[in-house]
């Protein structure tokens, strides 16, 4: 999981709380065929249990509000949370929920879960990055990871679009997901 000994990776062992304020996780899809938007969710919480000993225990847990949907743009944002989207008066939160986690190099790892948007779940797999330790200046161990992911959003029951004149359509199927995360482990 990172480069530090078998004595330091032991230290991280442990429960960790998602820090929302250091977090961000956020998407990207192309638009109208030639630029991309990119938005985020801003209300979220979520866990990490982390065993060194035996890293394949990993679990992960993450609750999106889905109206906290943000792309700095508040009709486009209300589209959205509408049914044509997240249907968010139906399904208000997006959740993951880890089922393997696999090493894939010295500081990579592929966190595999169930990915639930408009109440269909899929399995997806993330690659992440463990970006490292550190105590914060109120004492406390912070993980920090980053990876991404796409998927189709039509496999989640997001099928709403527009033909373009010129061809093509306004909303791409494929949207990345991208996590820059800063856990702190509970006392």
């Amino acid at each position: 999981m990172s480069t530090a000994t078998g004595a330091d990776l032991a230290q991280l062992t442990g429960t960790y709380t998602i820090d929302p304020s250091h977090t961000r996780i956020g998407f990207v899809a192309r638009h109208a065929m030639v630029t991309k938007v990119r938005g985020a969710f801003n209300e979220f919480e979520g866990s990490v249990a982390f065993d060194a000993a035996d890293p394949a225990r990993t679990d992960v847990r993450v609750t999106i509000q889905a109206t906290s949907i943000d792309t700095r743009n508040a009709q486009r944002d209300a589209h959205l949370r509408s049914n044509d989207f997240l249907d968010m008066e139906t399904h208000p939160e997006i959740t993951f929920v880890s089922t393997a986690f696999r090493q894939t190099g010295e500081d990579t790892f592929d966190l595999t879960g169930d990915l639930t948007v408009k109440g269909v779940t899929n399995p997806v797999t993330i690659p992440f990055t463990y970006e490292g330790a550190a105590s914060d200046p109120f004492g406390n161990l912070r993980l920090g990871f980053e990876g991404a992911v796409t998927i189709n959003r039509k496999d989640y029951g997001v099928t709403w679009n527009a033909a373009l004149e010129t061809g093509g359509v306004l909303v791409s199927e494929k949207i990345t997901l991208e996590f820059e995360v800063s856990a702190i482990k509970n006392a």
